[in-house]
């Protein structure tokens, strides 16, 4: 039985559709997959603004209200609770060019509306974790954006929220690149930048993505400690990634185990959770899985994570210690690769 409380986002179980084909899995409602997270394990559910209220573009403020309420009922039916909500800023006709780093002000001025209203939605759906995944917040031909004013408009867009809404907090969730090269935000570290220079630092943290960090060459579980080093880990994707390719979103453990036991090590030893965190798996379905096994990635990521659970139960610290104060590092790490493999 794990110690962590789990989250899932809907498009955890998807059709199957990549930029190179057509989707292989029918889909599924959303009610449907409600009953099957909560069936798995998960005690809250991840959101985009428009997880929450279809085609929110076109609705007006007393429909995304009231279809809002819709779903936080739909969660209270299944004893669930919303983690986050999103605003997904990279999907409209209006941020081609990006959101708070649009060359437009128009465009720029869109974002902080539509985020605005996604903060109007985590109230109805109970939660006050507001999350950024800045896509486009770059460029595909580096001379088009000027970086410097960039980064201060997106200062700009984090203080007209926590000014909105004294009570939300907001993450970021950093990535180098996909679906832009060249990421204004791609670390942790840079996310913890931007949280200092706004009006409210404490209402602003992070979230580590696994995969995101394997793609920036870097150590997930060492992204996540610098976070909590800070009091600013707000939450974790578990995922995993086959090197640096696009982003592959699979289920957690199965490319890089000494990484993954890692992960859940420091979470462990940090006692991530204790003020309410949940672990959130961003994990996709094979495309070639059939449609009735399409939630297995998700049982499998779980049960990962509790048997790496037990495996950090099993570290013996004083031997870590005693390895250290003999510079034996060697010794340690084969320590460590023995209790993994079970000799």
């Amino acid at each position: 039985m794990s110690q962590f409380k789990f989250s899932v986002g809907p498009w955890n179980v998807h059709e199957g559709a990549d930029v190179f084909g057509p989707p292989v899995r029918p889909t599924i409602a959303f009610a449907e997959k409600l009953a099957g997270f909560k069936q798995i394990g998960f005690s809250a559910v991840q959101f985009h603004d428009d997880d929450v209220v279809p085609e929110i573009e076109s609705k007006s403020a007393s429909q995304i209200t009231a279809t809002a309420r819709k779903v936080k009922q739909m969660l209270d039916d299944q004893g669930m609770a919303a983690e986050f909500v999103a605003p997904r800023l990279w999907e409209s006709a209006r941020t081609i060019d990006g959101a708070f780093t649009s060359n437009s002000q128009a465009d720029r001025d869109y974002a902080i509306e539509r985020s605005l209203r996604a903060v109007d939605i985590c109230r109805e759906v109970g939660c006050d974790l507001l999350g950024f995944w800045y896509a486009r917040e770059g460029t595909l031909c580096s001379e088009s954006k000027d970086m410097h004013a960039g980064i201060h408009r997106m200062i700009e867009g984090l203080n007209r929220i926590l000014d909105y809404d004294g009570t939300i907090r907001i993450f970021i969730e950093p990535k180098p690149n996909e679906p832009i090269d060249r990421s204004f935000v791609p670390t942790m570290g840079h996310a913890m930048a931007l949280s200092a220079e706004t009006i409210d630092p404490p209402r602003v943290g992070g979230l580590v993505e696994s995969a995101h960090a394997i793609l920036a060459g870097l150590d997930p579980a060492n992204e996540m400690a610098f976070a909590l080093a800070l009091g600013k880990l707000f939450g974790v994707h578990f995922n995993d990634q086959n090197g640096m390719r696009y982003d592959q979103d699979k289920a957690f453990g199965v490319e890089n185990l000494r990484q993954a036991f890692n992960q859940v090590r420091v979470l462990v030893e940090n006692r991530f959770g204790s003020k309410g965190e949940y672990i959130g798996l961003d994990v996709k379905a094979m495309r070639t899985q059939k449609a009735e096994a399409c939630y297995e990635h998700l049982k499998n990521s779980l049960q990962m994570v509790e048997l790496l659970e037990q495996k950090v139960g099993q570290f013996d610290y004083q031997l870590q210690r005693q390895l250290i104060e003999a510079r034996d590092y060697e010794g340690l790490e084969m320590y460590v690769m023995k209790l993994l493999l079970g000799g």
